[in-house]
Protein backbone atom coordinates (compact mmCIF):
# COMPACT_ATOMS: atom_id res chain seq x y z
CA UNK A 1 0.00 0.00 0.00
CA UNK A 2 1.42 3.35 -0.81
CA UNK A 3 2.14 5.86 1.95
CA UNK A 4 1.24 9.19 1.97
CA UNK A 5 4.14 11.04 1.30
CA UNK A 6 4.96 8.96 -1.67
CA UNK A 7 1.04 9.95 -3.71
CA UNK A 8 1.96 13.28 -2.56
CA UNK A 9 5.03 13.13 -4.66
CA UNK A 10 3.38 11.23 -7.62
CA UNK A 11 0.66 13.85 -7.43
CA UNK A 12 3.08 16.81 -7.15
CA UNK A 13 4.67 15.08 -10.06
CA UNK A 14 1.53 13.88 -11.89
CA UNK A 15 0.56 18.30 -11.87
CA UNK A 16 4.02 18.95 -13.27
CA UNK A 17 3.29 16.36 -16.26
CA UNK A 18 0.04 18.49 -17.54
CA UNK A 19 1.17 20.56 -19.94
CA UNK A 20 -1.98 23.35 -18.83
CA UNK A 21 -1.18 23.50 -15.63
CA UNK A 22 0.78 25.79 -13.43
CA UNK A 23 2.08 23.52 -10.32
CA UNK A 24 3.54 26.37 -8.65
CA UNK A 25 0.40 27.78 -7.87
CA UNK A 26 -0.95 24.32 -6.12
CA UNK A 27 -0.13 23.17 -3.05
CA UNK A 28 -0.96 19.50 -2.06
CA UNK A 29 -0.98 17.32 1.36
CA UNK A 30 -2.42 13.78 1.58
CA UNK A 31 -4.13 12.28 5.15
CA UNK A 32 -5.08 8.99 4.40
CA UNK A 33 -5.24 8.72 0.68
CA UNK A 34 -7.15 11.96 1.04
CA UNK A 35 -5.65 14.27 -1.22
CA UNK A 36 -5.96 18.07 -1.10
CA UNK A 37 -5.18 20.82 -3.44
CA UNK A 38 -4.89 24.42 -2.40
CA UNK A 39 -3.81 27.69 -4.28
CA UNK A 40 -4.86 30.14 -6.88
CA UNK A 41 -5.24 29.79 -10.71
CA UNK A 42 -6.04 31.70 -13.33
CA UNK A 43 -9.15 29.88 -14.88
CA UNK A 44 -12.16 27.57 -14.01
CA UNK A 45 -9.99 25.01 -16.21
CA UNK A 46 -7.09 25.01 -14.97
CA UNK A 47 -8.72 24.16 -11.89
CA UNK A 48 -10.61 21.08 -12.70
CA UNK A 49 -7.39 20.25 -14.91
CA UNK A 50 -5.33 19.76 -11.54
CA UNK A 51 -8.25 17.91 -10.00
CA UNK A 52 -8.44 15.93 -12.80
CA UNK A 53 -4.76 15.02 -12.65
CA UNK A 54 -4.89 14.13 -8.81
CA UNK A 55 -7.51 11.48 -9.76
CA UNK A 56 -4.99 9.40 -12.45
CA UNK A 57 -2.34 9.00 -9.84
CA UNK A 58 -2.64 5.31 -8.09
CA UNK A 59 -3.30 5.06 -4.51
CA UNK A 60 -5.31 8.08 -4.21
CA UNK A 61 -9.03 7.64 -2.55
CA UNK A 62 -10.97 10.68 -2.60
CA UNK A 63 -9.86 14.25 -4.32
CA UNK A 64 -10.93 17.92 -1.84
CA UNK A 65 -9.62 20.84 -3.47
CA UNK A 66 -9.30 24.48 -2.07
CA UNK A 67 -7.98 26.24 -5.28
CA UNK A 68 -9.18 29.55 -5.99
CA UNK A 69 -9.88 30.78 -9.07
CA UNK A 70 -8.72 34.43 -9.40
CA UNK A 71 -8.72 36.79 -12.79
CA UNK A 72 -6.67 39.37 -13.53
CA UNK A 73 -8.03 42.94 -13.86
CA UNK A 74 -7.87 42.80 -17.52
CA UNK A 75 -9.73 39.95 -17.75
CA UNK A 76 -12.43 40.59 -15.09
CA UNK A 77 -15.96 40.29 -16.45
CA UNK A 78 -19.25 41.26 -14.72
CA UNK A 79 -22.22 38.63 -14.04
CA UNK A 80 -23.85 40.03 -16.77
CA UNK A 81 -21.11 39.47 -19.25
CA UNK A 82 -20.70 36.40 -18.25
CA UNK A 83 -24.15 35.31 -18.49
CA UNK A 84 -24.44 36.53 -21.93
CA UNK A 85 -21.68 34.74 -23.01
CA UNK A 86 -22.58 31.18 -21.27
CA UNK A 87 -26.23 32.02 -23.24
CA UNK A 88 -24.54 32.11 -26.43
CA UNK A 89 -21.84 29.40 -25.97
CA UNK A 90 -25.02 27.04 -24.93
CA UNK A 91 -26.82 27.90 -28.68
CA UNK A 92 -23.58 27.87 -30.66
CA UNK A 93 -23.44 24.17 -28.80
CA UNK A 94 -24.75 21.35 -31.25
CA UNK A 95 -25.03 18.79 -28.33
CA UNK A 96 -27.29 21.04 -26.26
CA UNK A 97 -31.36 21.81 -26.12
CA UNK A 98 -30.46 25.69 -25.54
CA UNK A 99 -34.26 26.57 -24.78
CA UNK A 100 -34.17 24.02 -22.05
CA UNK A 101 -31.53 25.62 -19.66
CA UNK A 102 -31.30 28.29 -18.01
CA UNK A 103 -28.63 30.13 -16.60
CA UNK A 104 -27.98 32.11 -13.75
CA UNK A 105 -24.68 33.89 -12.49
CA UNK A 106 -23.71 34.84 -9.08
CA UNK A 107 -20.21 36.65 -8.64
CA UNK A 108 -18.97 34.56 -11.30
CA UNK A 109 -20.16 31.52 -10.18
CA UNK A 110 -22.49 29.98 -12.93
CA UNK A 111 -25.82 28.15 -12.14
CA UNK A 112 -27.24 25.86 -14.82
CA UNK A 113 -30.97 24.71 -14.57
CA UNK A 114 -33.46 23.03 -16.73
CA UNK A 115 -34.12 19.63 -18.20
CA UNK A 116 -32.54 17.61 -20.76
CA UNK A 117 -33.47 14.19 -22.24
CA UNK A 118 -29.55 12.40 -22.11
CA UNK A 119 -27.05 12.79 -19.77
CA UNK A 120 -24.41 13.83 -22.54
CA UNK A 121 -26.95 16.77 -23.03
CA UNK A 122 -26.09 17.90 -19.25
CA UNK A 123 -22.23 17.25 -19.36
CA UNK A 124 -21.84 19.10 -22.68
CA UNK A 125 -23.54 22.08 -21.33
CA UNK A 126 -21.38 22.31 -18.55
CA UNK A 127 -18.42 22.23 -20.66
CA UNK A 128 -19.78 24.89 -22.92
CA UNK A 129 -19.42 27.29 -19.89
CA UNK A 130 -16.84 26.12 -18.11
CA UNK A 131 -14.44 27.68 -19.93
CA UNK A 132 -15.54 31.24 -20.56
CA UNK A 133 -13.78 34.49 -19.08
CA UNK A 134 -14.51 34.91 -15.90
CA UNK A 135 -16.30 31.83 -14.53
CA UNK A 136 -15.03 30.50 -11.44
CA UNK A 137 -17.27 27.82 -10.61
CA UNK A 138 -20.04 26.00 -12.21
CA UNK A 139 -23.04 24.61 -10.22
CA UNK A 140 -24.60 22.04 -12.94
CA UNK A 141 -28.03 21.53 -11.77
CA UNK A 142 -29.51 20.14 -14.87
CA UNK A 143 -32.30 17.17 -14.42
CA UNK A 144 -32.62 14.41 -16.88
CA UNK A 145 -36.20 13.31 -18.37
CA UNK A 146 -36.16 9.88 -20.24
CA UNK A 147 -38.86 7.26 -21.27
CA UNK A 148 -36.75 4.34 -20.66
CA UNK A 149 -38.41 1.34 -19.02
CA UNK A 150 -36.26 1.09 -15.17
CA UNK A 151 -36.01 -2.70 -16.17
CA UNK A 152 -33.40 -2.27 -18.83
CA UNK A 153 -31.12 -0.03 -17.08
CA UNK A 154 -29.12 -2.50 -15.08
CA UNK A 155 -28.64 -4.94 -18.00
CA UNK A 156 -27.38 -1.76 -20.35
CA UNK A 157 -24.76 -0.36 -17.81
CA UNK A 158 -23.24 -4.15 -17.12
CA UNK A 159 -22.74 -4.18 -21.12
CA UNK A 160 -21.15 -0.72 -21.23
CA UNK A 161 -18.73 -1.24 -18.51
CA UNK A 162 -17.54 -4.80 -20.11
CA UNK A 163 -17.04 -2.50 -23.32
CA UNK A 164 -15.11 -0.10 -21.57
CA UNK A 165 -11.57 -1.01 -21.81
CA UNK A 166 -10.99 1.60 -18.06
CA UNK A 167 -13.26 -0.36 -15.85
CA UNK A 168 -13.04 -4.33 -14.59
CA UNK A 169 -16.54 -4.80 -14.62
CA UNK A 170 -16.18 -8.13 -12.51
CA UNK A 171 -15.50 -5.99 -9.16
CA UNK A 172 -18.91 -3.85 -9.53
CA UNK A 173 -22.17 -4.59 -8.59
CA UNK A 174 -24.61 -2.53 -10.34
CA UNK A 175 -28.25 -1.65 -7.71
CA UNK A 176 -31.12 -0.36 -10.08
CA UNK A 177 -34.29 1.40 -7.82
CA UNK A 178 -36.58 3.46 -10.02
CA UNK A 179 -34.13 5.51 -11.87
CA UNK A 180 -31.33 5.69 -9.40
CA UNK A 181 -28.48 3.07 -9.82
CA UNK A 182 -25.95 2.34 -6.72
CA UNK A 183 -22.46 1.06 -8.25
CA UNK A 184 -20.88 -0.69 -5.29
CA UNK A 185 -17.49 -2.89 -5.39
CA UNK A 186 -13.52 -2.14 -5.83
CA UNK A 187 -11.98 -0.31 -8.17
CA UNK A 188 -8.12 0.24 -8.99
CA UNK A 189 -8.21 3.87 -8.80
CA UNK A 190 -10.02 7.46 -8.48
CA UNK A 191 -10.06 8.04 -12.19
CA UNK A 192 -11.80 4.05 -12.69
CA UNK A 193 -14.30 4.85 -9.75
CA UNK A 194 -15.22 8.24 -12.08
CA UNK A 195 -15.21 6.45 -15.01
CA UNK A 196 -17.70 4.16 -13.50
CA UNK A 197 -19.70 6.92 -12.61
CA UNK A 198 -19.89 8.54 -15.93
CA UNK A 199 -20.47 5.51 -17.83
CA UNK A 200 -23.54 4.71 -15.74
CA UNK A 201 -25.13 8.05 -16.16
CA UNK A 202 -24.74 8.09 -20.28
CA UNK A 203 -27.23 4.78 -19.99
CA UNK A 204 -30.41 5.85 -20.85
CA UNK A 205 -33.11 6.22 -17.79
CA UNK A 206 -30.27 7.12 -15.54
CA UNK A 207 -31.32 10.30 -13.08
CA UNK A 208 -28.95 9.59 -10.19
CA UNK A 209 -26.12 7.39 -9.94
CA UNK A 210 -24.74 6.79 -5.90
CA UNK A 211 -20.82 6.16 -6.16
CA UNK A 212 -20.25 3.86 -3.82
CA UNK A 213 -17.46 2.22 -5.04
CA UNK A 214 -14.48 2.22 -2.92
CA UNK A 215 -10.76 2.63 -4.24
CA UNK A 216 -8.35 -0.23 -3.60
CA UNK A 217 -4.63 0.74 -4.47
CA UNK A 218 -3.13 -2.82 -6.18
CA UNK A 219 0.51 -2.54 -6.50
CA UNK A 220 0.91 -4.37 -9.53
CA UNK A 221 -1.01 -2.06 -11.48
CA UNK A 222 1.46 0.59 -10.72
Amino acid sequence: MKTDARIREDVINQLAWEPNIDDKQIGVTVDNGVVTLSGVVKSYNAKMAAEKAAKKVSGVKAVAEDIEVKYGDAFKKTDKEIAKAAVDALEWSVSVPDDKILVKVEDGWVYLTGEVEWSYQREAAKRAVENLLGVRYVSNNITLKQKVEASDIKNKIKKAFERTADIDAKNISVIVDGHTVTLRGTVSSLAEKDQARKTAYASPGVYHVKNELKVEYYPSYA
